[in-house]
């Protein structure tokens, strides 16, 4: 599993990637499902795929080897992996998986591949992520039941969507902190303050609850820039200034 810096790491990496490859895509896939995809498929960067290949996706290499655009090298590896074809068992079976040189290489090939496949039509140009997901796994690109939860699981849980097209000019959906914020601290008001300071900084500071080292770092930088004592402590005057 995981640790909490190893995903905080995953997702300062992704969400730039995520947010270039949608723009370049014509901003016919949302950024949140490219990322939590990627959480999800490589187990925030950890799976040994992901540390041999650079597998984001777990994209196979299928058949005929298509190329769906140029990011795919023909590079491949073989893996055991699970799938469940009758939506209750799942199988062991071994298959050819695709490799890239990149993060950004695999990214592009994911895109590249829902933009140019027929059968992911109803993931393009979706009201939400949600029908997005639902057309990607109905269009075969997973067979585990649960999919779509677990997807909008992760989307929810690092508040995903601010990096939707829009959304980061919109309202901060956390209430603003009554109480005085400091590295250590944890929960919704920690989020509102990130959500604050993407939005006044035009950062990708990942909305996490977390107030770590890095929250820390920003904080000062915003309160430097705001003529602000600059001890990365978020009391009244920080909280009223990103208020403004």
């Amino acid at each position: 599993m995981a640790t909490s810096a190893q995903v905080t790491e995953f997702l300062n990496k992704m969400i730039p990637i995520a947010k270039a490859q949608a723009k370049k895509h014509d901003g016919k896939l949302f950024p949140s499902v490219c990322i939590a995809q990627a959480c999800c498929e490589s187990a925030y960067g950890t799976s040994p795929k992901m540390i041999r290949a650079n597998a984001l996706y777990g994209i196979k290499v299928g058949k005929n080897k298509v190329h769906f655009g140029k990011a795919w090298k023909d590079k491949a590896y073989s893996t055991a992996t699970k799938e469940c074809y009758d939506g209750k068992t799942y199988q062991n079976i071994t298959d050819l998986f695709r490799a890239y040189d990149s993060v950004e290489d695999a990214t592009e090939d994911y895109m590249d591949m829902l933009c140019s496949c027929s059968r992911y039509a109803k993931a393009l140009n979706c009201d939400s992520p949600r029908a997005s997901i639902y057309g990607i796994k109905n269009g075969g690109y997973a067979t585990a039941p649960n999919y779509v939860t677990t997807i909008m699981n992760i989307i929810r849980k690092y508040n995903l969507t601010q990096y939707d097209p829009g959304e980061a000019q919109g309202h901060n959906p956390y209430d603003a902190p009554t109480i005085t914020l400091r590295k250590g601290a944890k929960g919704a008001a920690v989020r509102w303050l990130q959500w604050e300071l993407n939005n006044d900084m035009g950062l990708s500071l990942v909305v996490d609850g977390i107030f770590g080292a890095n929250t820390e770092k920003i904080v000062i930088q915003y309160q430097k820039e705001h003529g602000l004592v600059q001890d990365g402590v978020v009391g009244k005057k920080t909280i009223e200034a990103l208020q403004k």
